[in-house]
């Protein structure tokens, strides 16, 4: 019995991949939180955190990882992925869980969810159900057929993770405000294109991986590799760190401060990845842990200076 405990914890901490988690979904809550505290009582404002938290884990930590594992494993990506940072949690590589029950937990938290989040929406609680089918579709529509939008390139960031980080980067604001001021919109957009950015140097090492799985997975790092060649795989990074950067402009002078700080942390991520040698995995994984780091501090950044 206690074997069995310490394999399940074993293999959600892994499932977790709490560094993303963190670097995303945790940094944006923040983002949002900070600037709140000061607004709401401290008791209001610990438990929306905590809701928000264990919402990013359970939705974007558990069922998103699970169904990405389950689709990643049947295509054959993963199976061929140098697996530093990216190639999955490696629950099914390693034994830990087989494939047809990885894929029995997510079709029935994906059902019990869905059924939540109807739930909410009948019983008045609007705002919680929009959220969480928001959470649920980009989840679900990201890896599970017939959309799988992962395997597509541009789809797969524009209308999965982009929306989702967007309403959960917003989502304090929206729940104790009952509206969601511009400040927040700003933070959750530039967080969200942020986090797309380093998720399109996460797909580098998986290059030949995903351009081999079937059906292909047809990345936008995939995309630009087959159609601009292979030199431009950083393109598609660059240009979403320099969208994140063109909403400085946003920021104005009402937060020069937070507008200063953030252009130096884009600038910082463009250097680092023009200077990377992409075709050595463990430096661009090692890049990427920095990314992940400006990330995070970017959204802190962004959090004290509303």
């Amino acid at each position: 019995m206690i074997k069995e405990t310490r394999k399940a914890l074993k293999n959600g901490i892994l499932l977790l991949r709490w560094i993303a988690v963190i670097s995303s979904s945790v940094a944006t809550i923040i983002s949002t939180m900070l600037p709140l505290y000061v607004t709401i009582s401290v008791g209001q404002w610990v438990s929306l955190f905590l809701l928000l938290l264990f919402s990013a884990f359970f939705i974007h930590g558990v069922l998103t990882h699970i169904l990405n594992d389950y689709t990643d494993y049947l295509s054959g990506t993963d199976e061929h992925s140098p697996a530093i940072l990216s190639g999955g949690s490696r629950v099914i590589q390693t034994g830990g869980m087989s494939a047809a029950t990885l894929g029995s937990i997510g079709k029935w938290l994906t059902i019990v969810l869905f059924l939540l989040a109807a739930a909410f929406l009948v019983f008045g609680y609007v705002r919680l159900g929009i959220l969480l089918a928001v959470g649920l579709w980009a989840a679900a529509a990201y890896s599970v057929p017939p959309l799988r939008l992962s395997y597509r390139p541009f789809v797969g960031e524009w209308l999965c993770t982009f929306p989702s980080l967007l309403f959960l980067g917003f989502a304090g604001a929206w729940l104790a405000l009952d509206t969601i001021p511009e400040w927040a919109v700003q933070n959750a957009t530039i967080n969200a294109l942020v986090c797309i950015a380093w998720v399109m140097v996460h797909h580098i090492p998986d290059l030949n991986a995903d351009a081999n799985a079937v059906p292909k997975k047809k990345t936008t790092v995939v995309w630009a590799s087959e159609t601009l060649g292979f030199h431009f795989i950083r393109l598609p990074a660059i240009v979403y760190y320099m969208l994140a950067g063109g909403c400085v402009m946003w920021l104005g002078t009402e937060r020069l401060t937070a507008g200063a700080g953030v252009a130096v942390s884009i600038v910082a991520a463009i250097v680092f990845i023009i200077k990377m040698d992409v075709e050595n995995a463990e430096e661009v994984s090692a890049v990427e842990k920095i990314l992940l780091l400006l990330a995070l501090l970017t959204a802190i950044w962004l959090g004290i200076f509303p």
